[in-house]
């Protein structure tokens, strides 16, 4: 049984273009027949070295296609700490920087200008997404981006090698019978599933479907596959976003999963699972107060500590084994009770190591992150607002961690504090996309903490339909699920009649936009979705 990730030797050019035979997608066809490179400004928020292609993205496909080079498409944000993760861990990697001169590098931001509705189009659904099409440009597979650099790098040569798209392999894996190569088994293995989009899978049948690969790769002598297929079917089932339908068998499940927690290398081969889901899978495959449940609590607490001293995973990874400890001690306790001073112990000392020594301005963003997450989950919220306070004049997106200033007053009960916090995150934050997003996380923090206050209310919902009005294709992707959450939040505000004035005032801002798009355009039906939708009768 393989347990360690070899990292894959890098593919050679003419291996690499004569591999590639697959359909043209519409992606190629809609793009123009220029065949020349398109203008690309080194953007000063990723790591240097790599010709990032930037705003022409139909441009950057024709590229592809003329030169027979496959094309990946990185979406990120600026403040995202995954995202700032992958730029320390993976795109900062000489090897990787070596890889990129085999493909066309596309590098799209979700602020940039009708980066929604692209994201829309290549059905993005999170940051950061890394999508491999082939040079006709096919989707061939989406790469995981929670994964060591090793294991990064071989999900990277199985898709820029693979003869057909994963879609493709999937059929082929849950037919009865399967018979797949090992790298093709790997390469669903590898496949980021919390981002799959373009599969012929619906997103409730993620967890089934999972379970039923993992089963096919065992009977065709896969072993190592088979176990990360399950740790993914029990990851999506305990997540249930969206909620998974169909039934897993949980007896299947616990027995990989402690088969897996009790191998060290197979923990610290599948260790993105182990240290991200523990509590979550916990809770679902156990029930509380029974011997299961405390067994295996204990297993994945031990495998959390092993990992949480392991260097050769990142900064980040192991503070977040640290976290999962701590919410692990937290579960079926009530609510303020103690944690071990041992632990509480580790938590100050893991955090404060990870921020002297990250020098990294990339890493930092993740890293602070996840240290500030473990301090206030632990209860040592001072300590938290220490740390995020600090980064406020280092970081390039200071906003984001405002918004943990507010979390951490409102857990104290601060609530001018919290309000304080949320409205500075929203007035610093930057680009149409992340200040919409910003917007909603403040009004729905005012919402919250000052329902009574409906001038405020009625203030940020009309500045934040103020700001969309101004910015083209408002209504696409990652905006018009913000915006959702605005009318949605508006519209349980306002349920029983009460806020009816601030209400009519915000509907009239949103009406005025909807006004202004023309009848065919797709956005129009969206705004009046969302106009209906905060215009709702109130309950009698």
């Amino acid at each position: 049984m393989k347990t360690r990730i070899q990292t894959t030797a890098l593919l050679v050019g003419a291996a690499l273009a004569s591999s590639f035979t697959l359909a043209t997608s519409s992606h190629a066809a809609n793009a123009p027949s220029a065949t020349s490179a398109p203008v690309a400004a080194a953007p000063v928020h990723l790591p240097p070295g790599i010709n990032w292609q930037q705003g022409d993205v139909d441009a950057a496909f024709a590229l592809a296609k003329s030169t027979r080079k496959p094309l990946f498409l990185y979406w990120g944000a600026v403040w995202c700490p995954p995202c700032n993760q992958v730029k320390a861990t993976i795109f900062s990697q000489q090897a990787f920087k070596d890889r990129a001169a085999l493909f066309v590098p596309v590098y799209v931001d979700g602020d940039s200008a009708s980066a929604q509705k692209l994201g829309e189009k290549f059905k993005v659904r999170g940051y950061p997404t890394m999508i491999l099409f082939s040079p006709d440009g096919t989707e061939v597979s989406r790469i995981p981006g929670e994964v060591d650099f090793d294991r990064y790098m071989q999900a990277l040569a199985l898709a820029m090698n693979a003869t057909h798209p994963v879609r493709q392999t999937v059929a082929a894996g849950l037919a009865n019978g399967a018979k797949l190569s090992d790298g093709e088994w790997r390469m669903l293995a590898d496949y980021s599933w919390d981002q799959q989009a373009d599969l012929p899978i619906a997103q409730d049948k993620v967890a089934v479907t999972l379970q039923t690969l993992s089963k096919h790769a065992q009977a065709n002598h896969a072993s190592d596959e088979a176990l990360r297929l399950e740790l993914e079917a029990v990851a999506s089932a305990a997540l249930s976003q969206p909620a998974q339908t169909g039934t897993l068998d949980k007896t299947a499940a616990l027995a990989t999963t402690q088969a897996v927690l009790a191998d060290a290398k197979l923990a610290r081969a599948n260790f993105d699972v182990v240290v991200n889901y523990g509590p979550t899978i916990v809770a679902y495959l156990t029930q509380p107060a029974t011997p299961q449940r405390t067994q295996l609590a204990s297993q994945w607490d031990a495998a959390l500590h092993t990992l949480s001293a392991d260097t050769s995973i990142s900064t980040t990874d192991r503070l977040s084994a640290v976290d999962g400890r701590v919410e692990l001690a937290k579960l079926d306790v009530p609510k303020g009770t103690p944690l071990p001073k041992s632990l509480v112990d580790t938590v100050r000392e893991q955090a404060a190591l990870a921020d002297k020594s990250t020098t990294n301005a990339f890493e930092r963003q993740s890293v602070i992150d996840a240290a500030a997450d473990t301090l206030a989950d632990a209860g040592l919220l001072d300590d938290s607002d220490r740390l995020l306070t600090a980064e406020l004049k280092r970081s390039p997106a200071p906003y984001y961690f405002m918004s943990g200033l507010a979390r951490n007053a409102k857990a104290r009960g601060d609530t001018a504090g919290a309000l304080k916090w949320y409205q500075a995150a929203y007035d610093a934050s930057e680009g149409p996309a992340t200040r919409l997003r910003w917007g909603a996380k403040y009004l729905a923090g005012v919402i919250d903490l000052a329902p009574n206050d409906d001038a405020r209310v009625e203030q940020i919902a009309t500045g934040v339909i103020s700001e969309i009005s101004q910015t083209h294709d408002a209504f696409y992707g990652a905006n018009r699920a913000a915006l959702d959450r605005v009318t949605t939040g508006l519209a349980k505000w306002n349920a029983h009649g009460a806020h009816r004035a601030a209400i009519d005032k915000v509907a009239s801002e949103l009406g005025g936009v909807c006004g202004k798009l023309q009848a065919n355009d797709p956005q129009h039906a969206t705004c009046e979705g969302l106009l209906r939708s905060v215009a709702v009768k109130p309950v009698a």
